[in-house]
């Protein structure tokens, strides 16, 4: 490591091959080696010294809502980063809707960039939009850098972004498998979503009724069916109902394209401990019974969920009303999403390996940044510093979403983290941050 100009050394470093004390070099915001803990520094180089705090990959989130512009007092690129940067993410992909214009045009995609550039305190990608009426634009928006494209198979909740209807899904799968792009669905089916009861009112019970799991069934089945036809690649957004698991995992051994997300919330938080009127925990589709939620992480632990994403979709706090049917259905959980998916898994058994297997590794490839997602050699120097075995109490108040309304209010949850690093900067460090270094990510960078 002669070239170095920074080593990070800690006695555990979470490297694809496993968790080792190691010597981290960093040249030019890249990792340059990783080698053995008392591995000599070079002369000229900076050595902060981490001691058993543990050094991990940044997270990278593929599902978030920042809602810049159009929407900026829901959330914005300076907040939502900074949020991120505090939770231990270095890059996170945009969704194309619930700002003001939608990504769903190359000519919307630059507007959102433009508005981007500067304010980003973390690594920022684009997901473009498919939309019932713009199968023109997949393609100038896929050669323009986008990373895949959103579809909804129910209504949106927003009118500029409307659902496809199984024919128009099979036109737009068609031309995005034509140039080898990724459909990314919000999988619930109208129908069935209609049939059910819609009471409305505050009671959770309620709620959950309205958004039944074969809504989400259904339309994976249909999803799966047309990507098996296309040969095309597609991934299920946030997925919540386990019954859905058998048909996912017998499409993958058939060799079907598809990847599957699932969130912090629905791995955290259960449909019993949500009380009638508490519109904070509202998502759709809605998190469910405990007995489902053990079912997701048993398919995260084989692989039939892929990853962990936020699926972070803040909105006003006067947006959040006691009546579910109307409030404005979405989880804040950026910044703490390393933390409440990191407290579930290790009362469940699992290691810090796995957590940024799901939240970093998969993420990463899933839109193909290769540079991100690991630490060893060649891969951007991004990094979280986390002191695994602390506690913190959730304050809202601490928090640096613009509208600071949290499922996770009053939680105890294991996991601080200490300091983010981009490309061998520190960007973040106890509540301290730089001025925005973050750079405008495309598929092709």
């Amino acid at each position: 490591m002669s070239d170095a100009e920074l080593v990070l050394r800690s006695t555990r470093v979470i490297t694809p091959e496993g968790t080792r004390a190691a010597s981290v070099a960093v040249a030019a915001g890249k990792i340059t080696a990783v080698l053995g803990h008392d591995a000599e520094v070079p002369s000229g180089a900076r050595l902060v010294d981490l001691g058993d705090d543990v050094l991990l990959p940044g997270l990278v989130d593929t599902h978030v809502h920042v809602n810049d512009p159009g929407r900026t007092e829901w959330e914005g690129f300076w907040t939502a980063t900074r949020a991120a940067a505090a939770g231990g993410i270095t890059t996170l992909v945009d969704m194309p809707l619930n700002s003001l214009p939608p990504t769903t045009t190359v000519d919307n995609l630059r507007t959102k960039q433009e508005v981007a550039a500067g304010k980003a305190h973390i690594d920022v990608g684009f997901w473009g939009g498919a939309l019932p009426d713009n199968v023109k634009d997949l393609r100038p928006l896929h050669e323009a850098g986008v990373f895949g494209f959103k579809a909804f198979l129910s209504p949106s909740g927003v009118d500029e972004f409307p659902h496809l209807n199984q024919d128009q899904l099979d036109r737009s799968l068609a031309e995005i498998a034509s140039f080898g792009g990724l459909l990314i669905v919000h999988a619930e089916d109208p129908h069935h979503l209609d049939a059910a009861p819609q009471h409305g009112g505050p009671k959770y019970a309620d709620f959950l009724a309205s958004r039944p799991r074969d809504a989400e069934d259904t339309a994976i089945a249909q999803l799966i069916a047309q990507a098996k036809r296309l040969h095309a690649r597609v991934h299920v957004l946030h997925l919540s109902s386990s019954d859905a698991l058998p048909l996912i995992a017998e499409a993958k051994r058939e060799g079907v394209r598809l990847t599957v997300e699932t969130c912090p919330h629905y791995l955290t938080l259960t449909a019993e401990e949500v009380p009638d009127g508490a519109s904070e925990f509202k998502c759709c589709p809605p998190i469910r019974e405990s007995a489902n939620q053990d079912l997701l992480w048993q398919a995260l632990a084989d692989g039939t969920i892929d990853c962990v994403v936020t699926d972070h979709s803040p909105s006003t706090a006067d947006l959040k009303t006691g009546d579910f049917a109307t409030a404005w259905g979405g989880i804040s959980g950026l910044q703490l999403s390393l933390a409440a998916v990191w407290t579930e898994a290790r009362r469940r058994g699992h290691g810090l390996e796995d957590v940024v297997r799901w939240m970093s590794a998969r993420t990463a490839q899933l839109v193909g940044l290769d540079q991100k997602g690991a630490i060893e050699a060649g891969r951007d120097a991004d990094f979280a510093v986390l002191a695994p075995d602390e506690t913190f109490t959730v304050d809202p108040a601490a928090l640096q979403h613009r509208n600071r309304v949290t499922a996770y209010a009053g939680k105890t949850l294991y996991g601080v983290v200490k300091s983010t690093w981009l490309r061998g900067e520190r960007i973040v460090a106890d509540g301290e941050f730089t001025d925005p270094k973050g750079r405008l990510l495309t598929r092709t960078s």
